[in-house]
């Protein structure tokens, strides 16, 4: 079977949309993201038109001296029914011979597939190998938010509800902003991340990740305010029946009316009203949950602290197989010892 040829971004978005394995980062969209922050995105796809039996939005990114080489990358991909050993493997033979016509010295997946001794030995029955690094969070915590509000938050701890009523009895509001609102944002993002010491977008990122998601409705960027100043903001995104939290921010300023939690529960309630079964809060300390559960409460490195706020949602503990990679080059295991760092 030969690539398919060119689907429009709508269609695609729409199949990844239904797509047991499909996530937001596998869409055009996504694609459209990163295409303007230093990568290039392409669409590798098998089946007929309009009709996708498989593919993956390859991403790719100069490296060495920008232009002796390249670095390919499949974030949370490819989209394929991986029990389907001949279609996966056809589909990433498909995927290589593109990374290579891009001068890749390296492909990278990180798919979303559960971290099993199973899923391990596929990819490495596929030539892959587990990367020491990681370029989106492996462990995470997803909620169930099928059932009704009141469904929802019998998951989360006691004092998580506490706080999400305690916010509304001190004059916490959550309301839904837009572009005049991305600065306001962005300010709580430099704050969060100076105080917790983590890297944060450029704020042109953030306003086109809100402009391109804005039309499908697929993004909300919500701020929680006290008299009218904003205190912490998030941006939370959809796609199908899948919500992912990826960004939030909080100022030290009014915490004690705890407004990340009124914030996160309109999140929660946005995400529900498009539809959506399943909150991914995106992102925890890598770690099994003994040793999660057993120091949660001393630890205050890495995303100890955001553990801390996330576990008290509730929903279960997921971890994916994490970035794999394959060497396309000879000289790749050498020039990543003096290769420009990526981010995600």
């Amino acid at each position: 079977m030969t690539p398919a040829p060119v689907i429009a971004p709508e269609a695609w978005d729409r199949w990844v949309a239904q797509h047991p394995y499909g996530t937001l980062l596998q869409t055009c969209r996504w694609g459209e993201l990163k295409s303007a922050f230093d990568w290039k995105a392409q669409l590798v796809r098998l089946g007929e038109p309009n009709h996708p039996l498989a593919g993956a939005l390859l991403l790719t990114r100069r490296w060495i001296l920008d232009w002796v080489a390249t670095l390919a990358y499949v974030p949370r991909g490819p989209v394929v029914d991986w029990s389907d050993s001949a279609l996966v493997r056809e589909l990433l033979v498909a995927v290589e011979q593109t990374a290579r016509r891009k001068r890749a010295w390296a492909l990278w997946l990180e798919p979303e597939l559960p971290d099993t001794s199973e899923n391990r030995a596929t990819l490495a029955s596929l030539g892959y190998q587990p990367a020491t690094r990681s370029i989106q969070p492996p462990r995470t915590l997803v909620l169930d938010i099928a059932g009704d509000e009141e469904s929802i938050l019998a998951q989360m701890k006691q004092k998580t509800r506490y706080n999400i009523r305690l916010a509304a009895r001190k004059g916490v509001t959550v309301r839904q902003g837009g572009m005049d609102d991305l600065s306001a944002f962005y300010n709580l993002m430099l704050e969060t991340g100076h105080r917790d010491a983590f890297a944060v977008h450029s704020e042109a990122y953030y306003r086109q990740a809100l402009a391109l998601f804005s039309a499908p409705e697929q993004v909300a960027l919500l701020l929680a305010e006290v008299e009218g100043e904003a205190v912490a903001g998030l941006m939370v995104f959809a796609l199908g029946a899948k919500a992912w939290y990826f960004y939030g921010a909080s100022s030290e300023r009014h915490r004690d009316r705890m407004p990340a939690y009124a914030l996160q529960w309109e999140a929660l309630r946005w995400a529900k009203r498009r539809g959506c079964t399943t909150y991914d809060l995106w992102g925890i300390p890598d770690a099994d949950e003994e040793t999660l559960e057993a120091e949660f409460a001393t630890r205050h490195d890495g995303l100890w602290g955001v553990y801390r706020f996330k576990r008290g949602f509730g929903g279960r503990l997921e971890r994916f197989v994490g970035l794999w990679e394959k060497s396309l080059n000879p000289l790749y295991p050498l020039a990543t010892r003096v290769g420009r760092a990526l981010r995600p």
